[in-house]
């Protein structure tokens, strides 16, 4: 016999042996090896034990405990010290043996008499094999009262078989066909019913019911259409729907003949235990004999329930390949950069350009432009991947209003120099290093243009819309970086195609010398203080914004000759620039005259001036304001006790696409009527305190704008969530679909 068959001879007799010992050992369920049990003496505290078979110990830093009951809270749990112990694995730890008593306090309030309690924790047998981490819910009962003297023992004694998990009392898992039962039966000639019993501590996910024909037959059937699940954060999924005790569809047919025929029904599905014990997917076959049918009428398969717009996206990452998820988002960045949260960004990078004056070539604004739109992707990048891991929002940080106030000088400053007031550059003797250490196309400025790239992102960078939201969801949810991050940098790179046109252009476009070229940095001045402007409106009061912004029409339009006469042989330029400094003039006076009226928008500064008395003012939705999670789910209830569906908008003072539907969409005629039956919510999360980002967290939003809605019987219609601006016709389509 050759030797290597020998040596593998003796490895496969050595690793039978140790199967077989391992075999030999008849381990516990964990139910039966680490016994819990949970009592509530009152209403303030509840005492766990853990009863911990001999060779079996249970880790300290496992054990966790989560309130389910929105009107409890946990405060910290005391546990024992226990022993420290090796652990190949996991090295030094703490752990249990034998017996755990730990009390928990709670923060009880409204004097709740029944908790839902999920405790976690994990464990092992000495041996060497370790059980999952378990998850159990306990249905605790908790005193209303302090109980007699006389009936104390009898009382506790009750309370304690209550508060027990009915999964203690049954030491094994139902079989998967008791567990979910799958019936089938026909409600007429063309529609079958398709159900699903579950039993009690047990759930079957939503993604993962299906229903199909089998063998040959001249019926088909239409799409199943579930109703929505319960929200659910699976360890192994992530966020799901799930479905408990029962789920019935009905699914209608599509019949090629009119004769009777039996059908063979094949369901798909698959479910967990409460316990953290999941069952593989599962299968069931129902044959139902098909009745004649008089007629043969043309069914319509019923719509399939369409995803929110980030969903299709999330599930594109998923499935998609790399090069169709690069491409998808570079061309969703494409879009973003014609929305309005980015053009601020175009007169920043322009004045870059046009600050160099006649030393700019094509060249080098194109680097410029380069440096400026690769760091603000890596800028979206960076913050994105940090938002979605952390859930933090970093354009929300920035958006304090030291921030804002430092940078809009700063612009005020860059356009100062655009006048001519002086000029920015780096001390003489620094020049000359760089200009020694590095070629004439990389003398610090592509630095500096790169700075202001990721500053820009930061805070004059577009507010969050689906895809940006569909890329942060699906690094929150799988971990993956890599993919999340390049579908950033894409779509970073994207929204900055238009700027690379412009810096490839400029060099041609802009003039190299003369009056013309003073002319052209004095509009960017101008442009770069409207940025100014635009960014202290998030923190100044409204009607001061719209004294500034008439200052910035009137002004300019002086100097562009609005209010000197024409000589009489002059070019048409000289017409054309008179003809828009008229325009400027006139308009900013009217915003004055607005102003001492009493109105505040800048777009409509006579608003509500008409002389007809009839003239209505336009006004947008009302809203009611929710600053916590617990006032927004009392708000739910009170509507759908009413038997009203509920509008939830998240806004910020610094979100823009927010600002641009409350003044285009909201004030929509047909928009309000369509909503005038809803009840309407607005959480403003400016401030972006820990209430906000617990609002936030709750949607697993990173920032606004975003719209849920919830229908008359106070459940999410996920679906139709809006995430980034909608107009008027489109958000009325949203609405015709709830």
């Amino acid at each position: 016999m050759p030797w290597y068959r020998l040596i593998l001879l003796c490895l496969l007799a050595v690793f039978v042996r140790t199967a077989a010992a391992l075999d030999s050992q008849d381990f516990l369920p964990p139910e039966q090896a680490f016994k819990l049990t949970a009592t509530a003496e009152t209403a303030d505290k509840v005492e766990l034990h853990w009863q911990i078979v001999e060779g079996y110990h249970l880790y300290r830093d496992k054990t966790k405990f989560q309130s389910q009951t929105e009107a409890i809270q946990l405060e910290q749990a005391s546990m024992p010290e226990g022993v420290t112990e090796h652990d190949p694995s996991l090295g030094e730890v703490v752990v249990y043996r034998n017996a755990l008593d730990v009390v928990l306090p709670l923060i009880n309030q409204s004097r709740e008499t029944q908790l839902k309690l999920l405790v976690k924790y994990q464990g092992c047998a000495d041996v060497g094999v370790c059980y999952p981490p378990q998850k159990v819910l306990l249905d605790v009962v908790l005193p209303a009262a302090q109980p007699s003297a006389n009936s104390g023992a009898l009382n506790q004694f009750v309370k304690g078989l209550k508060g027990l998990t009915p999964g203690l009392f049954s030491e094994e898992l139902l079989p998967p066909e008791q567990a979910f039962q799958f019936f089938a039966s026909l409600k007429g000639p063309h529609t079958l019913q398709a159900s699903w019993q579950i039993a009690e501590g047990y759930y079957l996910y939503k993604d993962k019911l299906s229903v199909k024909l089998q063998g040959a037959t001249q019926t088909q059937l239409t799409p199943l259409q579930l109703p929505e699940g319960a929200a659910y954060h699976d360890a192994e999924f992530g966020q799901v729907q799930i479905y408990r005790n029962q789920i019935s569809a009905d699914v209608p047919l599509l019949r090629g003949s009119s004769a009777a025929e039996t059908i063979k029904l094949l369901a798909k599905f698959q479910g967990c235990a409460d316990r953290g014990v999941c069952y593989p997917p599962m299968q069931a076959e129902v044959s139902l004999d098909l009745p004649s049918a008089d007629a043969l009428p043309q069914a319509k398969p019923a719509a399939v329930a369409e995803l929110s717009e980030q969903d299709k996206i999330v599930n594109a990452l998923r499935h998609d390949s790399l090069a169709l998820t690069l491409f998808s988002f570079f061309g969703f960045g494409l879009l973003l950069a014609f929305t309005p949260c980015v053009f601020p960004m175009i007169p920043i990078l322009s004045g870059i350009i046009v600050g160099h004056g006649d030393q700019i070539g094509t060249r080098k604004a194109f680097l410029l432009s380069l440096s400026y739109v690769f760091a603000s992707a890596l800028m979206y990048t960076l913050f994105g991947i940090l938002a979605a891991l952390f859930g933090s929002n970093l354009q929300a940080t920035f958006q304090e209003p030291w921030v804002i106030a430092v940078f809009s000088g700063l612009f005020v400053v860059l356009s100062l120099s655009m006048f001519g007031f002086y000029h920015l550059e780096l001390p003489k003797s620094l020049q000359s290093a760089l200009h020694h250490s590095s070629d004439k196309h990389r003398d610090g400025s592509c630095l500096g243009a790169g700075i202001m790239g990721a500053l820009s992102s930061l805070i004059v960078g577009p507010c969050v819309a689906a895809p940006l939201a569909a890329a942060l969801i699906y690094i929150g949810q799988t971990g993956d970086v890599v993919l999340g991050g390049s579908a950033l940098f894409v779509m970073g790179l994207g929204m900055g195609a238009p700027l690379l046109l412009l810096g490839a252009s400029a060099g041609k476009l802009l003039p190299k010398a003369g009056d013309w070229l003073n002319a052209t940095k004095a509009v960017f001045g101008v442009a770069m203080l409207a940025v100014a402007v635009w960014m202290l409106s998030r923190i100044l009061p409204a009607a001061v914004t719209m004294f500034l912004w008439s200052l910035l029409l009137i002004i300019p339009a002086i100097f562009l000759g609005a209010i000197d006469p024409l000589p009489t042989s002059v070019t048409g330029w000289r017409k054309l620039w008179k003809g828009l400094g008229i325009i400027m003039l006139v308009f900013g006076i009217l915003q004055l005259i607005g102003l001492s009226a009493g109105n505040s928008n800048p777009l409509q500064p006579l608003q509500g001036m008409a002389l007809n008395a009839q003239a209505q003012l336009v006004e947008g939705l009302s809203f009611q304001r929710v600053a916590s999670v617990a006032e927004l789910e009392q708000r739910i209830q009170q509507a759908s006790a009413s038997g009203k569906p509920v509008m939830l908008d998240f806004y910020a003072d610094w979100c823009i696409s927010c600002k641009e539907m409350e003044a285009y969409t909201f004030t929509d005629g047909q928009v309000k009527q369509q909503l005038a039956n809803f009840v309407l919510l607005q959480a403003d999360v400016t401030a972006n305190n820990e209430a906000d980002k617990a609002l936030l967290k709750r949607f697993e939003l990173v920032g606004p704008p975003g719209i849920i809605f919830f229908g008359a019987d106070g459940r999410e219609r996920v679906a139709q969530r809006v995430i980034g601006y909608q107009d008027a016709a489109t958000f009325l389509k949203t609405l015709q679909q709830l």
